[in-house]
């Protein structure tokens, strides 16, 4: 297990990295061996890398709150949390161009069903935990999504890429609704195999969010397997509240939480159980962690790190803090 929460790289590091390739451009993604299997590619990882290019103030404000979220872990007591419940209204913005496209009520519905019980481990495969892990779960983290709106809009777009256009009034899309108090959900068709990404905290509150493929969103109608039990949207809503991928997006890395073990690297599919990594101790992967790339039937818990640093964001001094706000 990992023993310390680590910041993020300085912020010179990280620009410096993300200079050398385009890692949005689509003929990238569609070439990605996992997109080309069918395996599980959720973008946020390579948007961030996008946006810390496109916004030099970027790095610094999320090493502040890499910074503010160690305190946090150290001594929560220090934060007055405001709520014992947070309640986030969703605001569903839905882009369709064919009848499938446009997703139903019904769907909408299960998946606010999917995120409430994922976020407060009343999913039915939460007990499905190996014994190893029972003790590090996260049980109900507190927070709750409650269906505010959803707005609808006919485009003429067959897809839509990691460029945040869906985002965008301008640009065809749908600008968001509210985003310093409202979870915005963009549902589309995304090009490059691509299931989904989301915006970290500290990036601009125009493009705050969350973009989910049609085809991975909710349990009923468009939603396709091995991606039809709502989970995309669980590990999305975790990129929002401030998670990272469970391997740290490099060969046994450091996701910041003290309490997941170390991954090579990204699983799919559904492994067999015990599935052991290379990496110093060779730990036993947590590869049912909503923050891996495993199928939706294969993912279902996270862990109590986890929802200490998801709770760190509504803190007082939290990036997502005017979201507690009564």
């Amino acid at each position: 297990m990992k023993k310390t929460l680590l910041l993020l790289t300085c912020a010179a590091t990280l620009m410096t990295a993300c200079t050398k390739t385009n890692v949005t451009d689509d003929l990238a993604l569609e070439n990605d061996p996992a997109a080309q299997l069918g395996g599980r590619h959720c973008a946020s990882q390579e948007v961030l890398k996008r946006q810390l290019e496109e916004d030099p103030g970027l790095a610094a404000r999320m090493n502040a709150i890499e910074d503010f979220t160690k305190r946090f872990a150290e001594n929560p007591e220090a934060f007055r949390l405001v709520n014992g419940v947070y309640e986030i209204p969703v605001v569903v913005n839905v882009l369709y161009r064919t009848s499938a496209e446009n997703v139903s009520d019904a769907q909408i519905a299960s998946q606010i069903t999917v995120l409430n019980n994922d976020f407060q481990a009343t999913n039915s495969d939460y007990n499905l935990t190996p014994s190893i892990f029972q003790t590090l779960r996260s049980g109900n983290t507190n927070i709750r999504f409650v269906l505010d709106q959803v707005v609808r809009k006919s485009t003429t777009k067959s897809s839509w890429r990691t460029n945040d256009d869906m985002k965008k009034s301008n640009r065809g899309g749908i600008s968001p609704t509210s985003p310093t108090t409202k979870i915005n959900l963009w549902v589309c068709n995304l090009s490059g195999g691509i299931l989904g990404y989301a915006q970290f905290p500290g990036g601009s509150s125009a493009t705050d969010g969350v973009v989910i493929d049609n085809n991975a969103f909710g349990t009923t109608g468009s939603a396709t397997a091995p991606f039809n039990k709502g989970r995309t949207a669980t590990h999305e809503v975790g990129h929002w509240l401030n998670l990272r991928h469970i391997w740290g997006d490099a060969t046994c890395g450091n996701d910041q939480v003290g309490d997941t073990p170390l991954h090579n690297t990204a699983n799919y599919g559904c492994p067999t159980y015990p599935h052991r990594s290379t990496c110093s101790g060779t730990p036993v992967e947590m590869t049912m962690n909503y923050m891996d790339y495993t199928d939706d039937a294969c993912m279902y818990m996270f862990t109590a790190g986890q929802k200490t640093r998801m709770l760190a964001t509504f803190a007082s001094g939290g990036p997502r803090n005017s979201f507690a706000q009564p």
